[in-house]
This record gives structure tokens, sequence and C-alpha cells, in this order.
């Protein structure tokens, strides 16, 4: 005899084992008493909320996807080895920057003849025309380095691709195709897209055309780029998904799908695209000029931390930390100094570091803007000319190596005075070089070879009064340091022990 319980089922679903031990209590209570308890006790329909339908994507797929394309990419080699990856597969190390397998002469001889290097596929990506002309928007990384670009079309037709130009730094590029009369998407507003909301993503993940995914909005503004907030995701987003559209409900593109995080190489859940209103502006000028033209002031910044907002005043964490100023540069000749916060440009407020190059960059260059500072506890605007945008300078360490007398001060710092040498050489008015550190400054992060330039918002002049200053503060609550190590400067925190 088999001793498994095997539950009812009936239409009522989980009701019906109820109803049934309702009926066994009144039948061992006697056939009156279940009348009585029928009678007493009448039993209502269960209640059940009406669940809202999951939605139909049918109907927006149809519409939308022949302006979706996929797009091969062919570079002409020498060699063979990483060829025989699939394309899916090298696009996906491409992106992330994976070392791709090296490559052998063909055949494996030493000597063999490159003089007729042949054409292989590179890579797979998505695209969506976004001109009845032929406009074609992608992915930067889908098409770089590329020899010849192929896009095909969801009625099989295959067309080389002219590319039109590509922006790096926020990964979008714009191909065109010699036809006319496509069918082009409807681009949406990001600042509509809210966050748990349905999207639709469309891509050749794998080399497989036309692949619908679905998912939700899992956060927006999420700060993974020098130029760019990138939208969250969790739809499902592979190798060959690069360059495709995302997609609301309306069937209009929010957003092109670029990035996955993933510790497998597949997807894993969290998915990135951008905004689509910031494709649409390097696109114009893309298609405008071939190129895009970007402001800047000159600054190396860092975030602000809790601690040193408190520290020095500014309240809250929020604006963009000046950790060094360009020499000649806009910023500089604006009056902008290391340690100085960006807390406003123009009046628009700057959260998080992260916001400054993106609000500055769109600025037109030889545009006079306003720079709100936080400066040794006050606030004061500094009036500053938009430069255009070129490769930041490298940084060069600049280590003081003067010979002035060096005295330790309360913090735990032994510190000495700088030469007028090392001060023009660093280009600051004061300040003093910490020779030693130990105890709390040591634990701060301090060394030797740093230059303090302020202490609790007070500009350091020389080692006297640094060390009047330290020994004011007090034992009991953090200290603030402004630190030059290098060309950076550098807030740290100095927690005395109690």
């Amino acid at each position: 005899m088999n001793d498994r319980t095997i539950p009812a089922v009936s239409s009522a679903g989980r009701a019906a084992p109820v109803l049934g031990a309702l009926a066994l209590a009144a039948a061992l209570a006697g056939p009156g008493a279940a009348v009585a308890q029928a009678a007493a006790v009448p039993v209502a329909a269960p209640t059940v909320a009406p669940m809202a339908a999951l939605p139909d994507f049918s109907a927006l797929v149809e519409r939308v996807g022949p302006a979706v394309v996929n797009i091969r990419t062919t570079e002409r080699v020498r060699s063979r080895g990483a060829q025989d990856l699939d394309p899916g597969i090298e696009e996906f190390l491409r992106r992330f920057g994976i070392p791709l397998p090296r490559s052998t002469p063909r055949g494996g001889g030493e000597d063999e003849d490159d003089s007729n290097p042949q054409t292989q596929p590179r890579g797979v990506g998505s695209g969506f025309i976004i001109s009845a002309d032929g406009y074609v928007l992608t992915n930067a990384h889908v098409v770089d380095g590329a020899e010849e670009v192929i896009v095909t079309l969801t009625d099989q037709r295959e067309l080389k691709a002219r590319l039109v130009g590509a922006d790096a730094r926020t990964d979008v590029a714009v191909v065109k195709i010699d036809a006319t009369g496509l069918p082009a998407v409807k681009i949406g507003d990001t600042g509509r897209l809210k966050v748990g909301e349905w999207v639709v993503a469309i891509g050749s993940p794998f080399g497989l055309d036309n692949t619908v995914t679905a998912g939700i909005v899992s956060a927006k503004q999420r700060d993974t780029g020098d130029y760019l907030n990138f939208i969250q995701t969790d739809v499902a987003i592979n190798p060959g998904n690069s360059g495709g559209p995302l997609l609301n409900l309306r069937g209009e593109v929010i957003g092109i799908n670029s990035q996955i995080y993933s510790r497998s190489g597949g997807f894993m859940g969290i998915s990135f695209a951008i905004p689509i209103d910031d494709a649409i502006r390097v696109a114009d000028q893309l298609r405008a000029t071939g190129r895009v033209v970007r402001g800047r002031i000159g600054v190396q910044i860092a975030p602000v931390t809790k601690d040193v907002a408190e520290s020095i005043g500014l309240g809250k964490p929020a604006g963009a930390l000046v950790r060094n100023v360009e020499k000649g540069g806009p910023a500089e000749k604006a009056g902008v100094e290391a340690g100085d916060i960006i807390t406003r440009v123009d009046g628009k407020a700057i959260d998080r570091s992260g916001e400054l190059p993106r609000i500055v960059g769109a600025i037109k260059p030889g545009t006079e803007s306003t720079l709100t500072v936080f400066r040794r506890g006050a606030t004061r605007d500094l009036k500053v000319t938009v430069a255009e945008f070129e490769d930041e300078r490298a940084a060069r360490p600049v280590t003081p190596d003067g010979k002035a007398p060096a005295a330790k001060t309360a913090l735990g710092l032994t510190v000495a005075d700088l030469s007028e040498a090392q001060k023009r050489q660093l280009g600051v008015r004061g300040g003093v070089r910490v020779d030693a550190a130990d105890g709390a400054a040591a634990r701060a992060g301090l060394r030797a070879g740093d230059v303090i330039l302020a202490l609790d918002n007070t500009d350091v002049a020389d080692a006297r009064q640094f060390q009047a200053l330290a020994a004011k503060a007090e034992k009991s609550r953090v200290v603030s340091v402004l630190v030059r190590r290098g060309d950076a400067v550098n807030y740290l925190v100095i927690r005395p022990t109690r």
C-alpha cells in the first residue's frame, strides 16, 4: 500500500482542502449538527483581487522590429588564431578588454608570406535605423577597428555601411547605408522613464538576428562612465546585443544597450544602456561634423566623502573636489585652486563629482560660465571661459627635497618649511612638507613627502603657523587636512586618539 498523500485537486484550487475539512467535522458531530452548522455559518465565495495582466510585446515588436538591424564587421589579417573564435565571443572579449588568443602564422611556419592579407569576420553587433535615408545608430565598440561594416535588414538585404563617426567616450557611433524609405524608430524621452517600468531589447545575441528579451528598469543615473549616466536593467543582454535599442512599452527607443556586468562572460541579471537623449546629442554632432566637441576647464576631480564634508563645514557630501588645476588652463585663469569644491556650474547643482565633466562637456567651447566653489568654509562665484576638450596632460609627480628644519606637531606629524624654489615648482604660495607621520596622522593616510596646504579650512603659510594650528586642534574631534601629493590634492581626515 502506498503511504504517499495525494492532495485533492478541484477548480477552486487551494479552497478545496479547507471545505473538505469542514465537511469532515460536521459529519463527526452528527447529521443534525451538520445541518445547523450549514444554516448558521453560510460559506461565502472567496474574493480574489484582480491580477494585472502581463504585457504583450508582440505588437510592439511587429512595429519596431523592422528598424532593428544586424551589424557584422570584418578586418584584414595576415595570420590565423583569433579568427577561429565565434564572432559573438570575440566581440565580448574586445568589449571587456580580455586579450584575444595570440595569432600564429598560417600553416604554422615561421616564414609565412604575408603579402596577401585576407578578410575575416571580426564581430557581430546590433543597431537601429534613426532616419528613412539610412542612418543607423550603434555602439562605437561594435565598429571600432573594422575594415568593413555590413548591415543586414530584417528583409535579409545585406548592405555595406560607411562609418560616419564614432565617439569612444560615450560608446556611440553612426553608420550610413545607401537606401531610402527605410523604417525608422521613434525616439523616446528618458526623462519620463521610471524605475520598475517594463522595457524590451531587440538585437542579435551571438548572431541570432532580431532576438527579443524583456525586463524592467532596475535603476537610473547609474554612474559608470566619464560622460554618461547609464540606465540599468535586468533585460537579458549578451554579446551581439551591443548597439541594439532598449524600448519602452510605447515602442520608443529610450536607450542603446551597451554593457553588461558579468563574472562568467554571459548575462547575469545586470545590463546597462546609454540614455537615448545623450546618444542623440552625440549622433547629431557626428552626422554634422564627424566628431564630437566638448567643453573642458582643466581640473582633476574626486568625490567628496561624508567625513570630509562634515569636517570642512560643507554639510552634505556633494560637489567635486578639485585635486589638481592644469597650469595655464581655464580653471587656473578663473582662480580655481586645488582643494576647492565645485558645487555648481551656471547655477546647476553638482550632486556627485561625476556630473561635473558631463555638465562642462555639454557647454560650447568659448562660453563664459560661472563656477560656484566652496573654499575654506565659504562659497564664491568664479567666471571661467570653457575651452575645447583635449586629452588631459599626464600628471608629473613632484617630490619636495628641501632641507628646512623639521618639527614634530601635536597631530603626529613632523613637518618642515618649503623653500621658495619648491613653492615655485609646486605652484603654491605656502604649505609645509611632511617629513614623517605616525599615530593618528599615519592612520589617516599621511606620509613623508606630502605637502599640507590647509588645516581645518585655514591656509598654512609655514611650519610655525602649522604647529600653532595643530596645537589648538581639539583632541576630541576630527581634523581636516588638505594634502598635496604629486600633482594632485585631496582632503584627509585625522581622528586623534581620545
